[in-house]
């Protein structure tokens, strides 16, 4: 078995920086070492990858490289077939738009065929917001849960935040979830409103970027402080 995996490219999962950042400040050497040896790569967006490319290894040909792209427009049906130069010898690379593969990113899916065909994956060092969100937060970061989105309906909303802010005070876990950044200042209004006063909230903006935002109080502190989070990607916590 460790023969034939062997014999077989490697799927390795590639971090990118959290926003407009020079990519050395915030990942490892490792990652300039990967994209420099693999020219085959999935990614979200086949500019902004190209780009960010070029960041890390701007003598790296561009013509050279093989993208498939992997979003909300990708047929299930083509995904495995992106695993195919795996087959062959060729490395792949999954390239995140933001952050690190698999984690609230579609790199999942592919991460899952490869285990299925016995392709060695390979995940590299990076930021993950989710991570540093909750090392900055000062809650429980031995037993916590990532929701993802939650409902955009109010009262559905509504719903959710207290079954999570139920669960946290039952469990002693952190509840961390996300908002699409035009809705960011809406979704902390509603959670100032619906969660009782004692509640921590954590509210960590811009992380890594020179407009980095972190601040954990309760939400009767939050009633007093106002932040703009429109359009700034944010991860939000809360703690019973």
């Amino acid at each position: 078995m460790a023969e034939e995996i062997s014999k077989k490219g490697k799927l390795y999962l590639i971090p990118s920086t959290l926003g407009e950042i020079p990519p050395l400040e915030v990942l490892p050497i490792s990652i300039k070492r990967a994209i420099e040896e693999i020219n085959i790569y999935i990614v979200e967006n086949e500019k902004t990858a190209r780009h960010f490319i070029k960041k890390i290894s701007p003598r790296k040909s561009q013509p050279s490289l093989t993208l498939f792209s992997l979003n909300k427009f990708t047929e299930a049906s083509e995904i495995p077939s992106f695993l195919n130069p795996c087959s062959e010898g060729y490395d792949v690379g999954i390239l995140s738009e933001a952050g690190c593969p698999g984690i609230a990113d579609p790199g999942a899916a592919v991460v899952k065929i490869a285990h299925e065909r016995n392709i060695q994956v390979v995940p590299l060092v990076g930021p993950s917001s989710i991570i540093l969100a909750l090392m900055a937060s000062g809650m429980n970061g031995q037993n916590f849960a990532f929701n993802g989105y939650l409902a955009i309906e109010g009262s559905e909303r509504k719903k959710q935040i207290k079954t999570l802010e139920k669960k946290s005070k039952e469990e002693n876990q952190s509840q961390i979830f996300i908002e699409t950044p035009y809705r960011n200042n809406k979704l902390l209004e509603e959670l100032v409103k619906t969660v009782s006063g004692n509640t921590r909230i954590c509210v960590a903006c811009d992380i890594t970027l020179t407009t980095e935002f972190i601040r954990t109080k309760p939400a009767s502190q939050w009633k007093l402080e106002q932040v703009d989070l429109h359009k700034r990607p944010t991860i939000f916590i809360i703690q019973a």
